[in-house]
């Protein structure tokens, strides 16, 4: 099959890791673009980044040499997109520090990733895991700082099984308020879900408390990934978490593909959700019996080619490192929040230290819709998203209907950040 150049991280300086931005940014077509006349400032990789070349070209060299469907054929091609498949799934569990490649689900997102867990919650036997069975006078805990996806799924678990649902408030510095921790994590908690960084206040949570409660009362804990996964190392068996989810698109990686790790001896606990081919042990008019995680957990024919993909963003990232693309990232972020804050009538929801944070920054200007400013913002070419992020219950909380999101990645310069505070000024002048 073919093989990818990848391009390999930089040396350390005073014990700092860091790379060539310029180097990177050459990886990425896409960011030659031209919008309305200006060069593009993508600020947006909170929602999805952009893919480089060496992931592009193995989605490319996928489809025209490799392609066929996987665990069916004996023929050369369907080994081969086998091996690919698998091959990826070995990669990425590598990545996060997986005990076995055999705890890493293909999934199409972290939303489903999420109802996966859901579900099996509301679909486990009566006589099955005491872990997994969930009714009335349960408990379940996420935050008010969630993305949608780990909001609407445990709503609608607690609707079928008659389990109360209960969450964490944020302190008006954009934290986790944990001060009523051992109240919210008690002997009726099942699970706890929590994301890791906020999509919207970039607040990356300190999970170590909350953790050793989690254990203490012996309940699970899912984290959700989406947004740190992408811009620092993480390891699973550190967090200590039982599930973990994150996507594709947010990672360099393709669009429809999303992962589930979990501890394998709750993997196989757990009941599938999806029935059909590939899931099964065996079938019979009668009955059927399912087979092992994580196949019992990919019915039907999986984004195979997408997978192949996301194991070459791993293999990207990795090259580069990612301790260097979180420092990157931090010196970004630390540039970006002062410069923001220079700006007359900018008010930042969330932590304005880059201490316990990403960057993702949201924010709003006084007396001025996010349309009026993404709009306006677009026309000089600079890419930024509005609204209220699938977090609306953060934005109720601050009191906002709505925000202004720039989010950093590793091909984000700090002459990018000038652009963004140079159209918020032009924002300012419109409205003035």
């Amino acid at each position: 099959m073919t093989t990818i150049a990848i391009p390999r991280g930089m040396p350390q300086y005073d014990g700092v890791p860091r790379f060539d931005v310029a180097k990177v940014r050459a990886d990425f077509p896409i960011l030659d673009r031209e919008i309305n006349g200006h060069r593009m400032v993508y600020l947006d990789s909170a929602n999805t980044s952009h893919k480089p070349r060496q992931v592009l070209e193995v989605l490319d060299d996928h489809y025209r040499r490799h392609n066929a469907n996987v665990s069916r054929s004996v023929h050369t091609l369907g080994t081969e997109a086998t091996e690919a498949y698998e091959g990826a799934r070995a990669r990425i569990a590598a990545f996060i520090n997986a005990p076995s490649a055999d705890e890493i689900v293909f999934t199409k997102n972290s939303t489903e990733a999420i109802n996966l867990v859901a579900y099996a919650f509301s679909n486990a036997s009566p006589t099955g895991d005491p872990r997994l069975r969930l009714g009335p006078g349960d408990e379940v805990v996420i935050s008010e700082m969630e993305h949608h996806s780990n909001i609407v799924p445990w709503q609608l678990l607690c609707e079928r099984t008659g389990a109360t649902l209960r969450w964490f408030k944020v302190t008006d510095g954009g934290r986790l308020d944990e001060s009523d921790l051992d109240d919210l994590v008690n002997e009726r908690t099942k699970i706890v879900s929590l994301v890791h960084m906020s999509n919207i206040l970039g607040t990356v949570n300190a999970t170590a408390r909350i953790t050793e409660r989690v254990r203490q009362v012996g309940a699970l804990l899912l984290l959700d990934c989406s947004q740190s996964v992408p811009h620092m190392p993480i390891d699973v068996v550190a967090l200590d978490a039982d599930f973990i989810v994150f996507t594709g698109h947010k990672m360099c990686g393709p669009t429809g593909i999303g992962v589930l790790w979990g501890r394998y001896d709750l993997l196989a606990a757990m009941p599938p959700v999806f029935g059909g081919g590939s899931m099964i042990e065996t079938v019979s008019m009668s009955g059927s019996t399912f087979a092992a995680p994580p196949a019992r957990f990919e019915a039907g024919t999986p984004p195979i080619a997408e997978a192949v993909a996301l194991g070459a963003a791993v293999d990207y990232l990795s090259a580069i490192g990612m301790p260097a693309i979180a420092w990157h990232e931090k010196e970004l972020t630390a540039y970006a929040l002062d410069a923001l804050l220079s700006v007359p009538g900018l008010r930042i929801f969330g932590p304005t230290v880059p201490v316990g944070r990403g960057g993702t920054i949201s924010f709003a200007l006084a007396g001025i819709h996010p349309h009026d400013v993404g709009q306006i913002l677009d026309a000089q070419g600079v890419q930024v998203r509005v609204g209220h992020h699938c977090a609306r219950p953060t934005c109720v909380r601050f009191g906002v209907p709505a925000t202004t999101r720039a989010s950093f990645y590793l091909y984000n310069t700090t002459e990018e950040v000038d652009a963004l505070v140079c159209g918020l000024e032009q924002v300012r002048k419109v409205f003035a």
